[in-house]
């Protein structure tokens, strides 16, 4: 399995590479398994493919353990083998809303890379995260676009893109290789907090599920959200086509005659693209 999941990270960082004709990365990580076993299989594309691609690792401290020092130490010692940069940004103010902190880190992480040219950036989301994700979607409300946002490649804005290249890996793949690899795992006490709703779901709701309703919830959850981002596809890609017929060639206006004739999920898509063009300024 270790050679399995080695090989196909090689061959989708390899295509990453060479399809943007990149020669730098930033990589977020957050400490825990999923990081250690990014940094690791980054590590071994390095000295097998390419030791003149410049990584940098980036890590957002919330400070909300007492230890958070010796975590940032025991990173730096991490990342200090691989011979690669570290960033490091500590956030002063306590905030207790995982929604925020989330916010936060990636408004941190999007800054840092147009501050320092950064266009493409990697995360170790894994299919579990992927599976926390729509649960925490589905309990917020959501629509079809909010649950099929989460994916392998995202594109933040022009210039900013988001890869997960672990996305298809399961957390339990990513323990059994921390366990073969003897990687130094930090347990993170934060990581038990129930306040956060996150952990509720990763270690009541999604176990509860597994053992009395379905023992793959992951994978089921996968296949619906892949049916589901087609559709959503379709649907976007209808919603572009009657925007584009029924916008006016000078005013900024739309033909609502055109558009009323359409099914209600078109009309609503068509006025989303509508108020994005205006918000945004851009032009289809």
């Amino acid at each position: 399995m270790h050679k399995s999941i080695q090989e196909k990270f090689n061959q989708k960082f390899r295509t990453l590479l060479s399809r943007n004709n990149l020669q730098n990365i930033l990589i977020a990580i957050s400490g825990g398994q999923d990081s250690l076993c990014l940094i690791n299989l980054v590590k071994n594309f390095q000295e097998k493919f390419s030791k003149t691609i410049s990584i940098t690792y980036i890590y957002i401290d919330h400070q909300w353990t007492k230890n958070s020092q010796q975590q940032i130490k025991h990173l730096i010692n991490i990342i200090k083998r691989t011979k690669n940069k570290f960033i490091i940004y500590e956030i002063n103010q306590l905030i207790n809303s995982e929604l925020k902190a989330r916010e936060l880190r990636y408004n941190t992480i999007i800054k840092y890379s147009k501050q320092y040219g950064y266009t493409h950036i990697i995360t170790a989301h894994t299919q579990t995260d992927k599976t926390e994700t729509f649960l925490q979607h589905i309990i917020r409300g959501t629509s079809l676009n909010g649950i099929t946002s989460f994916n392998e490649y995202r594109k933040f804005n022009e210039n900013i893109h988001i890869h997960r290249p672990l996305l298809e890996l399961k957390r339990k793949e990513i323990k059994w290789l921390c366990r073969k690899l003897y990687l130094p795992i930090w347990s993170d006490i934060t990581n038990y907090n129930y306040i956060i709703n996150r952990n509720r779901l990763r270690y009541e709701l999604i176990p509860y599920i597994n053992k009395y309703f379905n023992n793959n919830i992951d994978k089921k959850i996968n296949d619906f959200l892949i049916n589901s981002k087609l559709d959503n596809e379709y649907i976007n890609q209808n919603a572009i086509k009657l925007y584009l017929h029924s916008r006016h060639k000078i005013n900024i206006a739309l033909n609502y005659k055109l558009i009323y004739k359409q099914h209600i999920a078109l009309q609503i898509r068509t006025l989303q693209i509508f108020f994005f063009i205006i918000q945004n300024k851009i032009s289809i």
